[in-house]
């Protein structure tokens, strides 16, 4: 039986139904299983308020999910974020794997198929100028240099994940039930925002009333929450609440970073045209090194087989070809316009330091 057919037989109509309606445009209401469930029954998936909270947490306790709640974006929070690329000698992997995972900023670390570039890791810090030490110690600890990546520009960062089923175009968005509530013009948090931020960020306690419970465990009214999380959303704090699906528990386990030499003067088309894929999860433009990295345009796609993930990059191309000539992808022996990186190896995967970044930007 192959990873989907596993999928298939473990995963119900309701499930399915969870995982395609609520990964983005989950209620903010102090119940908000109630209007979800019946959001479902009127797409003629039969579920109750408690029933649906039962599905959501056995999903969350069984790694269907790697969380329920708000998803926070870090970069609004404070400090700052970065893609780094190096190469570990084969015969010294480990050991610069571990050198490099040993610094607390190192957030994520995957080894990926190239042939010189073969470690990818994000730096994450509280202060912008910390990149550059960390940088420069784990040169002085590995003997290799590395190759900063910051983002340039961001062009989507929406990683949803549909299966076969109910709703499976994703389509049902409730963000529109919640409070009215406007953006304040402010990148500071107050001390009480931070104390939400840190609460949330690992997911909202699967209950009836998940709001009230975040509430309780702060010391702060349940209204100020549900208030203050659907203006995060708002000002882009949060990026969405809904189900943050385990990909790989889905069957989605083909994880390529395309990465293309986009002429310059054509990526800010390019960009929005390749993230109105929706299985572009990530889309970004980034530096390129002279010598090295001749890349300037990432996009990430997922695909539950092999044969599904080179298909999605080759829409990902033709999409290119409307707005540039694009070229062979690189090979062993000469250099392309564009290649994939397959991930191999998570070597490191704790998540971003929020703590440290929101006390930072906390007045």
């Amino acid at each position: 039986m192959s990873r989907a057919d596993v999928d298939r037989a473990e995963l119900t109509d309701l499930d399915r139904a969870i995982v395609n309606g609520f990964q983005g445009g989950f209620p903010v209401v102090e119940r908000p299983f109630e209007p979800a469930a019946e959001a479902l029954r009127e797409r003629g998936v039969d579920v109750t308020e408690s029933a649906l909270v039962e599905r959501v947490r056995h999903l969350d306790e069984t790694g269907v999910l790697t969380r329920f709640g708000a998803l926070v974006n870090a970069e609004e929070i404070g400090g700052t974020a970065t893609l780094v690329a190096m190469h570990a000698p084969p015969d010294r992997f480990d050991e610069v794997a571990e050198q490099v995972n040993a610094h607390r900023e190192v957030a994520h670390n995957y080894e990926r198929e190239h042939p010189h570039l073969n470690m990818w890791f994000v730096v994450s810090v509280a202060d912008e100028d910390r990149v550059e030490e960390v940088l420069d110690e784990i040169e002085d600890e590995t003997g290799q240099p590395t190759y900063n990546l910051p983002k340039r520009d961001e062009f989507r960062v929406e990683a949803k994940f549909m299966l076969d089923g109910p709703i499976p175009d994703g389509d049902l968005d409730l963000s529109h039930l919640g409070p009215a509530v406007e953006p304040e013009d402010r990148r500071t948090l107050t001390p009480d925002e931070r104390d939400l931020v840190l609460e949330i960020q690992g997911g909202l306690p699967v209950s009836r009333t998940p709001y009230a419970d975040v509430a309780d465990a702060i010391g702060k009214d349940t209204d100020w929450v549900v208030r203050t999380i659907k203006r995060f959303e708002l000002e882009g704090k949060v990026r969405r609440v809904g189900v943050i699906p385990n990909h790989y528990a889905l069957g989605y386990t083909e994880n390529g970073m395309t990465v293309w030499d986009v002429p310059d003067e054509v990526v800010q088309e390019v960009g929005p045209a390749v993230a109105s894929l929706d299985f572009v999860t990530h889309c970004y433009r980034r530096p390129r090194h002279e010598g090295v990295w001749p890349y300037n345009f990432f996009a990430m796609t997922h695909g539950r087989s092999e044969a599904e993930s080179e298909a999605r990059i080759e829409q990902v191309r033709d999409v290119m070809n409307e707005y540039w000539d694009v070229g062979d992808r690189t090979t062993d022996e000469t250099q392309g316009d564009w290649d994939t990186l397959f991930s191999t190896r998570i070597l490191k995967k704790t998540g971003i330091r929020m703590a440290e970044r929101a006390d930072a930007n906390t007045e």
